[in-house]
């Protein structure tokens, strides 16, 4: 696919919306999915294996895709892509769905969307790092203080008393974000040799799979199969096919500052979808705070006009 349709400042716009509507609706989902498939807080081995399924299916599902829509010489890598796409599914997939899901489980749908907007601001500063037209600026900088100090008080008590963070809960949030932020860095650089789809397609897979046998080998396992359980994975297989895929064709034709800076939406989506679908609690002051200076610190990342492609 023509990558400057994906520079266009329309399209970016609309399809980063997108990606992060069905990202932000993943928080509740997932929750959601561990009562149906009665996966108990501490069922590690049970979330790897549901977190698999997941994966490993949306990944087929884009291979399948793949050969009928013509990308069938693009199926076939050699030893070094392949090495490419396993090291990607292993980071991206494994490695940070591995901290994400047991984050999630002891933390609320709506802190660990906020807290999940911390990967935006380690893209910006990667991206620094890596790309020399993609450097840190004042108000950059200005904007990656001010988005982690709304980050800091979603988790304060209400009194400001108390600073109500733990390692496993929103610590593991912030370890996936920060994962997913190298690996999704590592993905631009191979999506300009390979197609996007073939390749989201591989590391979904690879990964899944990976995080399946992990699961099973501990002694995990799904049960609880009904239409409502089938179709909820069946909605997360597809929500990860699409958001994963059009988030590396935006990589592949844009800065990767000016897309990661679209991740503010998904603090905003999923902390309404968590409040919606968990009824979870969203009018607290110190959420509505820690989501303004977010999406303040993110508008300051993205106010210096940047060319549409890095």
């Amino acid at each position: 696919m023509n990558r400057s349709v994906f520079a266009d400042r329309k399209v970016l716009f609309a399809v980063a919306t997108f990606c992060c509507l069905l990202w932000g609706s993943a928080y509740p989902a997932i929750k959601i999915g561990y009562e149906l498939f009665a996966i108990a807080p501490g069922d590690l081995p049970g979330k790897l294996v549901f977190a698999g399924y997941r994966f490993l299916f949306a990944g087929l599902v884009l291979l399948v895709f793949a050969a009928f829509t013509g990308r069938g010489a693009a199926l076939s890598l050699d030893r070094r892509t392949l090495g490419q796409v396993t090291l990607l599914g292993l980071s991206q997939t494994l490695l940070q769905y591995v901290f994400f899901y047991v984050g999630l489980a002891y933390t609320t749908g709506v802190k660990a969307s906020i807290m999940n907007a911390t990967g935006t601001f380690f893209s910006v500063l990667l991206a620094h790092l890596i790309y020399h037209n993609d450097r840190l600026s004042h108000h950059k900088v200005w904007g990656c203080l001010i988005g982690f100090a709304g980050v800091m008080v979603v988790n304060f008590t209400p009194d400001l008393l108390e600073f109500d963070f733990t390692l496993l809960g929103e610590g593991f949030v912030v370890i996936a974000a920060f994962v997913l932020s190298l690996a999704s860095i590592y993905g631009k650089r191979v999506s300009q040799h390979l197609d996007s789809v073939v390749m989201t397609g591989y590391q979904l897979a690879i990964g899944g799979a990976a995080l399946l046998v992990g699961g099973l080998a501990f002694g995990g396992q799904l049960t609880g199969f009904t239409v409502g359980s089938v179709l909820l994975l069946g909605y997360m297989v597809l929500l990860s096919a699409a958001a994963f895929t059009l988030w590396s064709l935006l990589l592949r034709a844009n800065r990767v500052s000016t897309v990661a800076a679209f991740n503010f939406l998904v603090p905003i989506f999923g902390a309404a979808l968590s409040a919606m679908f968990l009824g979870e609690a969203i009018l607290e002051w110190k959420n509505a705070v820690a989501l303004v200076l977010v999406c303040w610190g993110i508008w300051l990342v993205t106010r210096e006009p940047a060319p549409a492609k890095g």
